[in-house]
């Protein structure tokens, strides 16, 4: 269960108060689940059509490929949320997961009862189908920003777009990454060691500078 600050920063309760958010838990037939590092919370194949949110930890959407190559395409904290329908689809051989990159508490909410008219006219239930619609707004446009990274025919260009991303983001020269050097790795599909290189031969020509903690200035 979110703590009342937490429910704050989840995108799918957003404008909810915490008294309605412990009332959807009946009003919506809520269940939450553990789940241990390593573990598939869901997979995208035959996950119904639940919606998940993370309540506790962190996981990944994982795409693993034909030939075994696996990508990271989100990572999900503390609120984060995902499900089917806020999924596109890949290629059929691909498979699409969810998995704890820690210890994770899970809650899930069938789409059905979200969609459907509240016998109740809560107030928070129409609140609730806005911000999945706000939701899956948010995720068209990630992953318009993605393609935007992965259609630069280099390391260095996709680099280079990637961290344009996030200045624009900001709005500032010096930000922090979401996401480890690893996953950025993932994020632009490339070999760690391969952008790594390419990553200092940036700083050596003033363009980047990287600090503690993801922190990077970028100077173009």
């Amino acid at each position: 269960m979110l703590t009342p600050e937490e429910l704050r920063e989840s995108p799918l309760f957003y404008d909810i108060s915490y008294e309605s958010y412990l009332a959807m838990y009946d009003c919506f037939h809520a269940v939450c689940k553990s789940f241990h590092q390593g573990d598939v919370i869901y997979d995208f194949a035959s996950g119904g059509n639940a919606v998940g949110v993370i309540e506790r930890g962190s996981a990944a959407v994982i795409r693993t490929d034909e030939e075994g190559v696996e990508t990271v395409l989100e990572n999900l904290e503390c609120g984060g949320v995902f499900g089917r329908t806020l999924a596109f689809a890949g290629n059929r051989g691909d498979s699409l997961q969810v998995v704890c990159c820690t210890a994770c508490e899970v809650l899930f909410i069938d789409y059905a009862h979200i969609l459907k008219r509240c016998e109740k006219a809560c107030t928070h239930h129409s609140i609730l189908v806005q911000n999945m619609l706000r939701l899956m707004s948010d995720k068209a446009q990630a992953l318009s920003e993605r393609i935007d990274v992965l259609s630069r025919r280099t390391i260095r260009e996709k680099l280079l777009c990637c961290l344009s991303q996030q200045r624009e983001k900001t709005g500032r020269d010096t930000f922090r990454l979401p996401f480890s050097l690893t996953t950025l790795a993932d994020y632009i599909a490339s070999d760690r060691s391969a952008m790594m290189r390419e990553l200092k031969k940036l700083r050596d020509e003033g363009i980047v500078e990287t600090g503690k903690d993801h922190l990077v200035t970028l100077r173009r």
